[in-house]
């Protein structure tokens, strides 16, 4: 009786954002490893609710580039490789940096308070010890730098791009160097600020090369583990 009333209370509280976002979180601490298989059945179990809110949870998962779903096999959280995150970065730094330069010529101060709230709020997950949290809040300052741009197409491009890349940091990311990029959010909001669209360009070329530098790619995925352990 206890444990169908906390499952009734927990499927009343839990939307399909809320479960895409814990799921989210586990895959960005690395609790749930890259080819991990994500079951709906024990989804379903572990949150209380029924399959269909599982399955939207993790079709918006898919879009944001954290889950494959293989036809026949069911949903596993994605295993980028190590051409692949090479790949993406050099992409982003194909775009990025233009994108940055036309946002900062753009910017108003709603925008700017807009970014600086991003950036308090991935400091405040910094500072938790919340790292799946903070990598994503970093990719969301950038997407935010990208729609003030108000570029849709190559917005849509790096919306992407940065879906893809939130997993490969945290698949990758040389846990002693997580400082190397502390400050560069913070630079290039003030070169926003001041419409410096050349200063915030440059700011973004060797914030992405910085970032790029914290990757080991030497490094290789761990073996999956169970989705309730992580979930849990």
């Amino acid at each position: 009786m206890g444990m169908a009333a906390n499952s009734a209370s927990r499927s009343a509280a839990m939307t399909n954002d809320q479960i895409a976002e814990q799921i989210s979180h586990a895959i960005l601490d690395l609790r749930l490893p890259p080819g991990t298989k994500l079951t709906e059945d024990e989804l379903a179990s572990i949150y209380g609710v029924g399959r269909t809110m599982v399955r939207g949870a993790l079709q918006a998962l898919t879009h944001r580039g954290l889950v494959e779903t293989l036809r026949n096999r069911g949903a596993f959280v994605a295993q980028p490789t190590v051409r692949e995150a090479r790949e993406v970065f050099e992409a982003r730094a194909l775009l990025e940096p233009r994108t940055a330069h036309s946002a900062a010529l753009r910017a108003r101060p709603t925008d700017v308070r807009q970014l600086r709230q991003h950036i308090e709020r991935e400091h405040a997950a910094m500072d938790a010890g919340d790292s799946g949290r903070a990598v994503y809040l970093s990719g969301e300052f950038h997407r935010a730098i990208a729609r003030i741009a108000d570029q849709t197409t190559i917005e849509e491009v790096i919306s992407a791009l940065i879906a893809r890349s939130s997993l490969i940091i945290a698949l990758y990311w040389r846990r002693r160097d997580a400082l190397c990029e502390s400050h560069a959010h913070h630079a290039l909001l003030d070169a926003i600020a001041a419409n410096d669209g050349v200063g915030a360009e440059g700011l973004m070329t060797s914030h992405l090369v910085d970032l790029r530098s914290c990757l080991d790619l030497s490094d290789q995925p761990s073996s999956p583990r169970s989705l309730r352990d992580a979930l849990t």
